[in-house]
């Protein structure tokens, strides 16, 4: 479990950040809850260190875990705004992909294949803006992971800090 645990916690704050138009540009703040993460405190030091360095080779960077909730952010551009299925909702990186993407009106839907040898398995993602600057929904997951089981289910929320992302980058 303690093999598996970083890797599909990395795939499902990155899933968490499904947002969809309309949305406004700018600094978001993304917030996921779940069980898996509520495991984290268990992760040993210096294990955790080598899923931050291997985070960082993708050019990501951990969120802040604490009380089973992944806080991080991120810099939503204008373009990223304005695309209908936002091309970051990809996860090239964790082997998955985004299917039967669609939106109505301020709901989003999709459907996620993982077909890595490390991460095999469906989910659904499923979320609604609220307004411009607030969204939130769910991931469910069923898989394996490193040959291991994986049922999980995720909340997210997010909600728009500022026009000026600052030093945070884009996902892009």
């Amino acid at each position: 479990m303690r093999k598996i645990l970083p890797s599909l916690l990395l795939f499902m704050v990155s899933v968490g950040h499904a947002a969809e138009p309309p949305i406004r540009p700018g600094l978001w703040e993304i917030t996921t809850t779940s069980m898996l993460l509520a495991l984290v405190p268990r992760i040993p030091p210096e294990q955790m260190q080598q899923l931050t360095n291997l985070a960082k080779q993708y050019g990501l960077d951990l969120p802040r875990i604490e009380n089973g909730a992944a806080t991080s952010r991120i810099c939503i551009t204008q373009e990223m705004a304005h695309q209908e299925i936002p091309s970051y909702l990809h996860i090239h990186e964790a082997g998955c992909s985004i299917k039967n993407a669609i939106r109505t009106e301020n709901d989003y839907k999709m459907d996620l294949v993982c077909t890595n040898p490390q991460l095999q398995g469906k989910g659904r993602a499923e979320g609604s803006f609220t307004t411009p600057e607030s969204f939130s929904g769910w991931t469910v997951f069923t898989g394996t992971m490193q040959n291991t089981p994986v049922n999980e289910h995720a909340d997210t929320t997010g909600r728009w800090l500022s026009a000026n992302c600052g030093k945070v980058k884009s996902p892009q």
